[in-house]
């Protein structure tokens, strides 16, 4: 049993468990309701094998900072529970596995979709993005972006308009949400090596980049409206999410206490699980999406 748990250890069941909710309510959006039982299972699940293989090889080229970071160093890997080689053929196994699960059972495009997730994380943001600049969380948050993106091809086989604006929430989310834990822990970053933004432009600029990304986020989400992809219910909780989040910003910025910083972490999680839910809710019973 300890085996298992080191193995389950390696595919991060906290991250996985975010990125699967933004594939299923995406489908719901995609139907305009519930998707079918056997559709949902198939896809579900190979969006958990691809998003354990991304975390597994992530964990096998990080084992060397994850071995002196506090937050990381009891990680299977740093903590010789696995060896690296059976790690990253555990994480490669697991990509083989989901791109012929979905291309199987679901189609061809959201197969394709799940391994560019995989390949983007693995090659452009944990081999190469992640240790050479402090834009890393911004250009390798596309990696977590694509989870919506599967969950619509898998119902639809195509992209449509809204599928590209939940890539986008996700993308322009993703920096806020990560700098809030970035700013906590920037001392571990800086130490390691890791470029973070907190370490390398300090606390001040990236306070003013989450803010920045924030009001970028409020105004995507609130686009969606005028668009005519969002009606009115999704508009009225997407106000008070976004105010919410508006207002972590602004005490972050303003106070940098690490208090304001990991509320806002955690609270980033749970607006974006609450603003899909929201999506999903608007669009029930309305038909396909657009």
């Amino acid at each position: 049993m300890s085996t298992i748990r080191d193995y389950l250890g390696l595919t991060k069941p906290n991250v996985m468990s975010l990125l699967l909710f933004t594939t299923f309510t995406a489908m719901m959006m995609a139907v305009g309701g519930w998707p079918t039982i056997g559709l949902a299972l198939w896809t579900m699940l190979g969006g958990a094998l691809a998003s354990a293989s991304s975390a597994a090889i992530n964990m096998y080229f990080d084992r060397d900072i994850d071995a002196v970071m506090k937050r990381t160093m009891k990680r299977p890997i740093p903590s010789g529970r696995v060896a690296p080689r059976n790690a990253l053929a555990f994480g490669i196994i697991l990509g083989i596995c989901a791109f012929a699960e979905l291309s199987l059972t679901v189609n061809v495009l959201a197969a394709a979709l799940s391994a560019i997730g995989i390949l983007y994380y693995v090659f452009i943001y944990t081999m190469w993005l992640k240790r050479a600049t402090p834009n890393n969380i911004v250009i390798g948050g596309a990696a977590g972006a694509i989870p919506p993106l599967v969950g619509w091809a898998a119902v639809t086989n195509h992209l449509g308009l809204t599928a590209l604006l939940l890539f986008l929430i996700v993308f322009i989310w993703t920096p806020p949400h990560f700098w809030a834990l970035a700013l906590m822990k920037k001392d571990e970053y800086a130490r390691v090596g890791i470029p973070m933004l907190p370490s390398v432009r300090g606390e001040a600029e990236t306070k003013k980049q989450i803010l920045i990304y924030t009001v970028a986020l409020i105004a995507l989400t609130l686009l969606l409206v005028p668009m005519h992809v969002m009606g009115l219910l999704y508009l009225a909780c997407a106000i008070v999410l976004d105010a919410i989040f508006f207002g972590f910003a602004i005490w972050v910025a303003r106070t940098g206490s690490r208090q304001s910083e990991g509320l806002m972490y955690r609270y980033s999680m749970l607006y974006l699980a609450l603003l899909f839910v929201a999506m999903a809710a608007d669009r029930f019973g309305h038909g396909p999406g657009i």
